[in-house]
């Protein structure tokens, strides 16, 4: 049983209905992937992408990062499920294989579809998709998938990330105070297409500079001038699935971090509104 604002109580059957609805009024649904050497993990991802409610309306972009092992061929045996290769001759880092499968949904998806940029390594859940798609429905702008609202946990993961996310999330939360967020550093999150194109007429080829993980602030930072709504779902990350090492490395990471906030502090607010 579920008490909407106005007090009226909706079964569980109407509750799931109302959110059918809510999904169908988006519009295709895009997945980026941004992947370097995922080949263990990539097929089991884009398999329970295919099985997914929504798979006939999913077009998945795999940025192939410049991998050595493979990557790239493992979408080709993939069934039931439209799947796009984008190859980097050379590995770019995250926040340019972001940048390229942004630029791919931009390229072709319409003002209503909805941009889902999630990490290739099986460790955030397609299951989620219904969650963001109802969220934009609703109204929201960027959905991102929090490890740190009630339902979230990022138990699974090594101890050193979780606390270098939570300090992030405590320093960006007061720095850039962006109403709606507690989860800066998800790597998990869906947008409004429309909304990027908005960030991307303005900022072009700048709209992602960052090469490393501080990639997904970055953008939050920049769309933030476009005054987007920003709503969150909760996470449960699967780091126990994830089959090799992280490739993320923690100085890099903090310093890339540090160069962020203080590039934001000096650089001027776009003269005109997004």
């Amino acid at each position: 049983m579920r008490v909407d604002d106005h007090g009226i109580r909706h079964s569980a059957d109407e509750s799931a209905a109302t959110a059918q609805d809510a999904i169908r009024a988006c519009g295709d649904v895009h997945v980026v992937l941004p992947a370097y050497n995922e080949a263990a993990a990539l097929p089991r991802l884009l398999r329970r992408i295919a099985d997914a409610d929504l798979a006939d309306r999913i077009t998945v972009w795999v940025v192939d990062d410049g991998s050595s092992d493979g990557t790239g061929d493992c979408v080709a045996g993939v069934r039931g499920l439209d799947v796009r290769l984008v190859r980097h001759p050379e590995n770019l880092g995250l926040g340019q294989a972001v940048q390229t499968g942004l630029r791919a949904v931009l390229a072709e998806a319409s003002p209503d579809d909805v941009a889902i940029v999630m990490d290739a390594d099986d460790t955030h859940d397609p299951g989620v998709f219904p969650a963001l798609l109802e969220q934009i429905a609703a109204g929201a702008d960027v959905v991102i998938c929090s490890r740190f609202v009630e339902g979230g946990d990022d138990s699974t993961a090594p101890r050193w990330r979780r606390l270098l996310s939570r300090g992030a999330a405590v320093v960006f939360g007061r720095v850039l105070r962006v109403a709606g967020v507690q989860d800066f550093t998800s790597g998990f999150r869906a947008y409004r297409v429309s909304l990027l194109r908005r960030a991307a007429a303005h900022w072009g080829e700048r709209l992602v500079e960052e090469r490393g993980f501080a990639c997904m602030v970055e953008l939050l930072m920049k769309l933030r001038h476009c005054a987007p709504v920003v709503r969150e779902v909760p996470l449960r990350l699967r780091y126990d699935r994830k089959p090799g090492p992280s490739k993320l490395r923690l100085g890099r990471t903090l310093a890339q971090y540090l160069l962020l906030l203080m590039r934001d502090r000096l650089a001027p607010v776009p003269f005109r509104k997004l």
